[in-house]
């Protein structure tokens, strides 16, 4: 019986990565089944506001399978979905291999093997917490995006109401485990899954760091009773630039 991988909050690249490789197969349908079907409503809302168009090359990180790179290159923007688990990499070239416009590139999101102002727009959904060094992250999410280009971050965050939080951490506490061991091949992850996001800034505060990253025009709003929050944000235009047409 082989041994699976189990992150810590030390997120240690190698056995996240891991982590994510043994989920790999069955990581849609898991999250769907454990977020009671709002993933699609979060991934809806995401990708309205990357608010992508025709022609502009869009940066999907933590990308997993692809399931919002997909969804993302509908719009007819050229969508390169990028993460560092090459299992995820492989299932998602597996299953989209045939899409237009949508790219597959394993990728260290604190190292990305881009060029500078690559990107009109960057997107990461419930990875950024499983970055080693996030604020690394933001720095260089920043480096590969256009003057004036836009950052959109979906993560796990807090919920404002203390009976909303009450219930959430029930939930994530006593709900959530059986069921992840019922239908992942890799329950364990998913109590990293707890830890994490217990662990993960809240709404100012990842707001905080996305400035302190160089990014301007922070804002966020709470899906989901911010159980979710949707950070938006822009890269600066420097003297003599123009936003990404």
């Amino acid at each position: 019986m082989t041994q699976s991988h189990r992150a810590d909050l030390q997120k240690d690249p190698a056995r996240v990565s891991g982590m994510f490789d043994e989920v790999a197969a069955g990581y849609d349908r898991t999250n769907t089944i454990l977020s009671v079907g709002n993933d699609r409503l979060w991934r809806i809302a995401t990708t309205r506001a990357l608010s992508p168009r025709p022609g502009q090359r869009i940066l999907d990180l933590a990308a997993g399978t692809g399931t919002s790179s997909v969804a993302i290159a509908r719009t007819g923007a050229e969508v390169v979905a990028a993460d560092f688990s090459p299992g995820m990499i492989a299932e998602g070239r597996r299953r989209h291999a045939g899409v237009p416009g949508v790219s597959f590139v394993e990728a260290d999101a604190t190292n990305l093997p881009f060029e500078d102002e690559e990107f009109d727009a960057v997107t990461i959904s419930f990875g950024l917490r499983n970055v080693q060094d996030a604020d690394a992250g933001l720095r260089e999410m920043l480096r590969v995006t256009k003057p004036g280009g836009r950052l959109v971050i979906c993560e796990f965050s807090h919920p404002t109401s203390p009976a909303i939080s009450a219930l959430y951490r029930f939930y994530n506490d006593r709900i959530l485990p059986p069921i992840a061991r019922l239908v992942s091949s890799n329950g364990d992850a998913y109590d990293y899954l707890n830890e994490s996001i217990r662990a993960w800034s809240d709404q100012p505060s990842l707001a905080g760091r996305i400035r302190a990253a160089g990014w301007t025009d922070v804002a966020w709003r709470n899906l989901t009773f911010g159980v979710v929050a949707l950070h938006r944000a822009r890269k600066p235009v420097g003297d003599g630039g123009s936003e990404p047409r």
